[in-house]
């Protein structure tokens, strides 16, 4: 299975920013003891792929530095070359992640994930939403008559995913998220399921067993793009939700199976995951990637 890394390329934070940024490079340190796995590294998302989700005007201001002080703050990076390039990366992992699985059934992103950015906006840590970049990249690249699920397992809405996407029928938005939890103001996907806060494992696992029977009832996919964020599981300081380690791991299954019964291409990203321990997260990150090994070998 092919993983895409972008770790070694390190947005310059301020001491005590809350943006876990050590988590990539521990997990590749952690991914690179599997034999099975192969490290690539992640190419850059070109304009041309950028452009496929996002506003012109947008992306010629993140690309000349011309972000006012309120855009920085609501992306929460400050702007940097390093943090242009490492945007370009994380969503060209996606990218390739996404065509790499077209021909071997599972690939992975060690990053990505960034589902806050909006069609002319960054937020939440989010420059450019690299699962719409990506599954545009399939239709435009590939095979315009790909219809593309993506499934949005971060805590947190996929609000820019939802908001650039919502008038195309050819690719399908699923968010389950904390319904009282960031963003406060909800976009409208295909479909959203609102979680309580303190969801145990029980709760969860039974939302998400109905929400892929709903979406396999209304959308026949071509392939997936999973985002599998580590901020639902219990340790999260974010994520408001209480999933154990065990519950993580059958949701992971979960979706890995649903894909693999009909046997649907899969590229999935790690999105967030703000543990209390950073090593909670990493753990989490490294389970998804362990279980997604043992998929993709039955394609």
């Amino acid at each position: 299975m092919k993983a895409f890394y972008t770790d070694h390329f390190v947005l310059p934070l301020p001491d005590g920013h809350r943006f876990p940024m050590e988590k990539y490079s521990r997990l590749r340190d952690l991914v690179a003891t599997l034999s099975q796995v192969e490290l690539v590294e992640a190419p850059p998302a070109t304009d041309t792929q950028i452009l496929y989700a996002h506003d012109p005007h947008y992306l010629i201001k993140i690309i000349a530095g011309d972000l006012s002080p309120h855009e920085q703050r609501e992306i929460g990076f400050p702007w940097s070359q390093k943090m242009v390039e490492r945007s370009r990366r994380s969503a060209g992992a996606t990218v390739a992640a996404a065509k790499t699985a077209l021909h071997e059934g599972i690939a992975a992103n060690l990053a990505g994930g960034t589902h806050h950015a909006y069609r002319d906006m960054g937020s939440g840590f989010c420059v450019f939403n690299d699962s719409a970049i990506a599954a545009r990249t399939l239709q435009k690249e590939v095979n315009a008559k790909l219809k593309v699920a993506i499934i949005d397992l971060d805590v947190h809405q996929g609000n820019g995913t939802a908001s650039i996407l919502q008038h195309d029928s050819s690719i399908f938005t699923l968010s389950m998220h904390g319904e009282n939890n960031f963003p406060f103001k909800k976009e409208k996907g295909d479909l959203d399921i609102g979680l309580i806060d303190g969801c145990n494992d029980a709760l969860y696992l039974e939302q998400l067993y109905q929400s892929l029977e709903e979406l396999e009832s209304r959308f026949t996919a071509d392939c997936i793009i999973y985002l599998a964020g580590a901020d639902p599981h219990e340790g999260d300081r974010l994520g408001r939700l209480k999933i154990s380690k065990e519950g993580m791991r059958l949701r992971d299954e979960a979706v890995f199976e649903f894909a693999l019964n009909k046997k649907l291409p899969l590229a999935f990203s790690m999105a967030g995951g703000y543990g209390k321990e950073i090593e909670s997260t990493i753990d989490i990150h490294f389970q998804t990637i362990k279980t997604a090994l043992s998929f993709q070998k039955q394609y």
